[in-house]
């Protein structure tokens, strides 16, 4: 049974005022490793205040903990950094960044090629600690995945770092259980987190807890830094509840380390945590924000600005450290970190690649599966059972599609994982092939993700997922999306392939009205910068949407799909959905069109029609397909001015969305058919009407746009 770690005895005395006084003698470490402790405290105070910038007092509290956790825990190469076999380290308290960039600097971590690097160089300098918070510096306020070697995944909203590192402990689940045999154990990494009062307040790491105890996911521990401090000040303004016990509700275990300083009781704490792998542990440290400083310790101010000259010294006093010297790293600290995590980290990386080469002669299949989700590739013939669809015009909806599709790529991609947010019989992603199965606490091998109703909890996890490599993709209803625009915009500042499924795209939903019927959804995802959107009008442009989006190596997708059938065209009458690769193409056609027609999605269908109805009358139009803006705006000049003549302005734009950003496509004189209000809960039809989309309503837009052709 699991109880709790308590050194009332190491407790650093309070002031008067209820600030933390310096730091009691004859506690924590001593001899070198609290020099290394007070270098990792005095670089991080020194930065803040060059920067005149920052958060210096969580650093100051948690070096001892971050020290120990670094130099005698991890599983870390610094010389190999994505070493598929490491520990993961996420700072989850993203504002204490300089934390984190002083153990990339002071354990020797090297670059694996990010920020325009030459792989192998170290991934920080002394100057660029100097450079913090400083343009096109490798130190950026919070840690940016892709931009410092050392940072596992970009944190800055918090809780997004928890949420994250679910998806990591997931992910190893999963891994192990596909690819370990018995002598090899490839991925038994641990998942360590440094979290604080912010991350318990925010909701998504409520939401991520509740999956991981859920899934017992004993590989996952995170440290909850309680200072009792926020930028307004005591969280006693706004937080009172009892966090030790609501995570023993979500069924995880509880510790508790009464100083940060007790480096002997944090390191018994996380023995015991790694001892018991039926669950998650929570390892609640009590520190002191700001420890040492003179007058701020214990107080808002040491939170979210620099301390001032004064008060550094005065805490490099309390340190025993030389008041006058900024960025000093005494001899003997680096060498000491070589000779701890540098040694261990060398030595256990080394036995996994021994290990990894044997199993390539037993296991040659899943070696190459193993090679291919490490440069992020898909199998070949990966697309080979994509199907055709044949007209029909009745058609279907394209949830129903891509749910087609997905199963038959799915077969050929073992490492393409995912699920919905209780939503998957809705949304259609359920994998059902045989073998497919649930990822669950008695089945880490299962390939379909079940969420709950977390949707913002759902999207950090996968980024969590895709950061350890797999291919994940995620499903809702596009009206939740909201739900989850912090993790989507997460996945594309790192530039993780996440794929997110969004059914129910529009006014279409019918009587569920205006709460479930998304407007401005479109808007927002097409306004984030990396984010390809595609829409696609038909069953074949939903095919070869996923032919396009699936292979994206560093870039995420939202794939917008519909409740309600689409007419499946006859694509021997049209042009080939092959088009949809470049994010918008001519399918329908008549020499010199004096009205072009531009749609996507559901009101492709409209495009169409009212086309055939123009074309009966004589009038010459072109309907263009235009499923992904961001494709198509990457598209040469000369091939974009081929679709829309940059001579005939006569246009119309048709989709059931905000009109925001379409008059770059309608030109100053065009007609733009969208929404400007909130929907209305009545049957498809009514609403159609309501709201002007109908065939003649695009085809008298269309006769006054022609009439100005002459």
């Amino acid at each position: 049974m699991r109880g709790t770690l308590i050194a009332r005895s190491c407790l650093p005395a309070r002031m008067a005022d209820g600030t933390g006084s310096a730091p009691a003698s004859g506690t924590g470490a001593t001899g070198i490793d609290k020099l290394c402790i007070d270098t990792i405290r005095t670089l991080s105070m020194d930065a803040v205040q060059k920067a005149n910038s920052g958060h210096p007092g969580t650093p100051m509290a948690l070096a001892p903990v971050a020290y120990e956790l670094w130099q005698n825990v991890l599983r870390y190469d610094p010389k190999d950094p994505q070493w598929p076999g490491r520990d993961r380290f996420v700072l989850s308290i993203g504002h204490a960044s300089m934390l984190l960039y002083s153990l990339i600097y002071l354990t020797g971590v090297v670059s694996a090629g990010e920020n325009h690097q030459t792989p192998g160089e170290p991934a920080l300098s002394l100057d660029d600690l100097k450079q913090f918070r400083q343009i096109s510096s490798r130190t950026p306020g919070h840690p940016e995945y892709r931009h410092t070697s050392g940072v596992e995944t970009t944190t800055g909203p918090l809780g997004q770092g928890c949420g994250n590192s679910v998806g990591m402990a997931m992910a190893e689940r999963y891994l192990a259980s596909r690819y370990n045999k018995p002598g090899f154990p490839l991925f038994d990494y641990h998942v360590y987190v440094l979290c604080g009062d912010g991350d318990m307040m925010e909701g998504v790491s409520s939401e991520a807890a509740s999956v991981a105890g859920h899934l017992k996911l004993g590989n996952l521990t995170w440290i909850y830094d309680s200072n009792h401090i926020t930028i307004e000040g005591s969280t006693d303004l706004a937080f009172s509840e009892n966090v030790h016990k609501r995570f023993e509700s979500y069924g995880w275990g509880v510790l508790e380390v009464a100083d940060a300083n007790d480096t002997a009781a944090f390191l018994k704490a996380i023995d015991e945590a790694k001892a018991d792998t039926s669950k998650p542990t929570m390892i609640i440290v009590h520190s002191v924000i700001g420890y040492g400083a003179p007058k701020k310790a214990g107080t808002h101010s040491a939170h979210g600005e620099a301390l001032g000259d004064e008060e550094v010294k005065g805490a490099k006093r309390a340190y025993g450290w030389p008041e006058d010297k900024t960025f000093y790293v005494p001899d003997g600290v680096m060498q000491h970190f070589a000779e701890g995590i540098g040694a261990r980290g060398a030595k256990l990386s080394a036995e996994w690649k021994e290990m990894l080469a044997k199993y390539r002669t037993q296991y040659p299949d899943l070696a190459r599966e193993l090679d291919e989700l490490e440069a992020h590739e898909l199998p070949p013939g990966w697309d080979a059972d994509i199907p055709t669809f044949p007209a029909d015009a009745k058609g279907d909806a394209s949830r129903n599609t891509s749910g087609k599709v997905l199963n038959a790529i799915a077969t050929h991609v073992p490492y393409l994982i995912g699920g919905a947010a209780d939503l998957a019989p809705s949304t259609k992603t359920n994998l059902t092939f045989q073998g497919a199965g649930s990822f669950e606490a008695d089945n880490y091998g299962g390939r379909n993700l079940h969420f709950g109703i977390r949707e913002h909890a759902m999207g950090s996890i996968a980024n969590g997922m895709a950061l350890a490599g797999l291919r994940t993709y995620v499903s809702g209803f596009l009206i939740f999306m909201d739900y989850m625009k912090a993790p989507i915009r997460l996945s594309s500042i790192m530039e993780l392939p996440v794929q997110y499924i969004f059914t129910h795209d529009s006014i279409g939903v019918g009587e569920d009205g205006p709460t479930h019927q998304p407007i401005e959804q479109l808007a927002q995802l097409r306004g984030t910068p990396g984010l390809i959107t595609m829409r696609p009008g038909d069953a074949n442009e939903v095919a070869e949407a996923w032919r396009v989006l699936l292979p994206l190596k560093d870039r995420p997708s939202a794939l917008i799909l519909s409740r309600q059938n689409l007419p499946t065209l006859d694509r021997e009458k049209f042009a080939s959905a092959k088009g949809v690769a470049k994010g918008g193409y001519v399918l329908a056609d008549a020499p010199a069109p004096k009205v072009i027609l531009i749609a996507t999605g559901s009101e492709l269908q409209l495009a169409v029609q009212a086309w055939e109805k123009l074309s009966a009358e004589g009038i010459a139009a072109r309907v263009v397909s235009l499923p992904s803006w961001e494709l198509f705006e990457e598209q040469d000049q000369a091939y974009r001015d081929s679709v829309l003549p940059p001579d005939n302005w006569n246009r119309v734009t048709i989709e059931m969305s905000a009109t925001l950003g379409w008059d770059r496509y309608a030109g100053p004189t065009g007609t733009i058919i969208g929404i400007r209000t909130f929907g209305a809960s009545a049957p498809l039809a009514a609403l159609l009407d309501k709201f002007g989309f109908t065939v003649d309503k695009v085809v008298e837009a269309a006769r006054k746009q022609a009439a100005k052709a002459g």
